[in-house]
């Protein structure tokens, strides 16, 4: 915990004298009732009534500490349900996801894995779906509809090709429709070419030209998060260290995960045969430069946990809030505490 005010805390010197002074009155009351009738004394000396005479004050003593406590302005790490509403799955699609280090094989695995995900995640957060492979498509637009999301994944078809960073930019096109991301211009190919990127905005296309973007701090776009599944290095497209760049601009936290084992395997394709490793130093990269993380899955049990990790992840973040409010409630209730005692057990004062 931390303070804002840490100077405020010099008052709490205040509470030892508050106690000094209790004492001091308690003293000179008894002097001056030293010879009251004896029973009266002796039914104010009684245990359970002594314990009950020095409780509200000292109740009211706390009160005042926490107040001073709060007038510091005391700052807390508070995990909180988080605020993202809207999460982008980027999916490899690609021939090498056909590979079988990871059991029945890496699609396979992905897509129950992704699934499970979905299915645990709380019904207000909207899931989009990015499937990449040579090129790049919006699977499934943002939706609450889980059937239609794993509609979505069930229909993954593999592609030649591994472009990561087109599947990136997808994503922010998805989430930014309005923020002037140049699908064609970002295709490196063209539209349909080879490294295309296709997408179907959520925005209208007719709008005018946005206003020019402005970086804010990575990490800081709270509504949003990229989670994206590869298991090899990128063949075409966009850079995945540029894509990330952009991510990065506009706050976005992109998660990566690599999903095989590191030394890979030969797969064939289609006629082709090559050998497939995963690209763990890029993908480190990408989630550093965004602020998100990495997590290595070399098996299927592995995967389902790494999306078990992200899913308490994304439901509550640990945010540095201020609980003087807190501090001050509770002090109020306190103070109630001690006055409703005092007059149960001893009456209003006359």
């Amino acid at each position: 915990m931390s303070f804002l005010w840490p100077q405020m805390l010099w008052l709490l010197a205040l509470c030892p004298l508050t106690v000094a002074a209790y004492v001091w009155l308690l003293r000179r009351r008894t002097a001056t009732l030293r010879y009251p009738g004896l029973a009266l004394l002796q039914q104010a000396m009684e245990p359970g009534r002594r314990w009950r005479r020095h409780l509200p004050p000292t109740l009211l003593l706390l009160a005042w500490a926490v107040l001073l406590l709060a007038a510091a302005r005391p700052v807390a790490r508070i995990s909180l349900p988080s605020e993202q509403q809207t999460l982008l799955l980027v999916m490899d699609v690609s021939g090498s996801m056909r590979a079988t280090d990871v059991k029945p094989n890496r699609l396979v695995a992905a897509q129950e894995a992704a699934k499970a995900f979905i299915r645990s995640l709380p019904r207000q957060v909207r899931v989009g779906i990015v499937a990449f492979a040579g090129s790049a498509q919006l699977a499934q637009a943002p939706t609450r509809n889980h059937e239609d999301l794993l509609q979505a994944i069930e229909g993954f078809q593999l592609q030649r090709g591994t472009a990561t960073g087109n599947g990136l930019v997808v994503a922010l096109a998805t989430l930014f429709p309005q923020a002037g991301i140049d699908l064609a211009h970002w295709g490196a190919g063209g539209p349909g070419g080879a490294g295309a990127v296709t997408a179907t905005p959520l925005g209208s296309r007719g709008a005018a030209s946005p206003p020019p973007w402005q970086p804010v701090p990575a990490g800081s776009y709270t509504s949003a998060a990229i989670i994206m599944l590869t298991d090899g290095q990128r063949t075409t497209g966009v850079d995945p260290l540029e894509a990330a760049r952009l991510a990065a601009e506009r706050g976005v936290r992109v998660y990566t995960v690599g999903v095989g084992t590191v030394d890979g395997e030969t797969v064939g394709f289609e006629g082709w045969s090559m050998r497939v490793r995963l690209d763990e130093e890029t993908l480190k990269a990408v989630a550093a430069r965004t602020q998100g993380e990495y997590f290595h899955a070399a098996s299927a049990e592995a995967l389902h946990q790494v999306y078990e990790n992200l899913s308490s992840r994304l439901a509550l973040e640990t945010h540095e809030t201020e609980i003087s409010a807190l501090l001050a409630l509770a002090a109020a209730a306190l103070v109630l505490l001690a006055t409703g005692l005092s007059l149960v057990w001893f009456g209003p004062v006359a």
